[in-house]
């Protein structure tokens, strides 16, 4: 079965780090764009960054570009995303997502084929 699965979400103070983890589980993801998005309640799902197969390119919504920083170790089959300089308007619960891409390629934000069960973070003070 195929799956992801988000850890390290909680409750952090404004100006606090968190790092989440995307662990997959029944595929590999060497060959697999990894996204984050976030949900806040009442708003819409937001992209906020995505990382290539090989890790040589990434891609960042304004709203959290100099403060987030996504990776993946493709040998322990997780991704990351580092949140640094954390806000109130971080407030979400965040998913990992894959989809399949070509190495060499670049990731984009549109179209998704697995998705994580999502993990809760909180900013406040």
């Amino acid at each position: 079965q195929l799956q992801l699965v988000e850890s390290g979400g909680g409750l952090v103070q404004p100006g606090g780090s968190l790092r989440l983890s995307c662990a997959a589980s029944g595929f590999t993801l060497d060959y697999y764009a990894i996204g984050w998005f976030r949900q806040a309640p009442g708003k819409d799902r937001e992209g906020i960054s995505c990382v290539s197969t090989s890790g040589g390119t990434t891609t960042y919504a304004d709203s959290v570009k100099g403060r987030f920083f996504i990776s993946r170790d493709n040998a322990k089959n997780t991704a990351y995303l580092q949140m640094n300089s954390l806000k109130p308007e971080d407030t979400a619960v965040y998913y990992c997502a894959a989809y399949p891409l070509p190495v060499h390629a670049v990731c984009n934000m549109r179209k998704y084929d697995y998705w994580g069960q999502g993990t809760q973070v909180t900013v406040s003070s």
